[in-house]
């Protein structure tokens, strides 16, 4: 996995509390989609997904772990 490599997010972080309605939205809006990696932060591969709620994709970020996502275009 490279920065630039678009990649389709598998699912929710086991980290993200159950309660924490807000977060877990993101990161299910986010599931099956592709999104290029910007970078890649402690092991982590950062996404902007802004563009799911129709923002710029910069707005929102996430960080998954590499295992979470799928490299669909190197």
């Amino acid at each position: 996995m490279n920065i630039g490599d678009k990649v389709r997010v598998l699912g929710v972080p086991d980290g993200v509390p159950p309660d924490n309605k807000m977060l877990l939205k993101l990161f299910q809006g986010c599931i099956g989609k592709t999104f290029p990696i910007v970078k890649f932060d402690d092991g982590l591969v950062e996404l902007h997904v802004g563009e799911v709620f129709g923002k710029p994709a910069e707005y929102h970020q996430i960080w998954l772990e590499p295992s979470q996502v799928q490299v669909v275009e190197a």
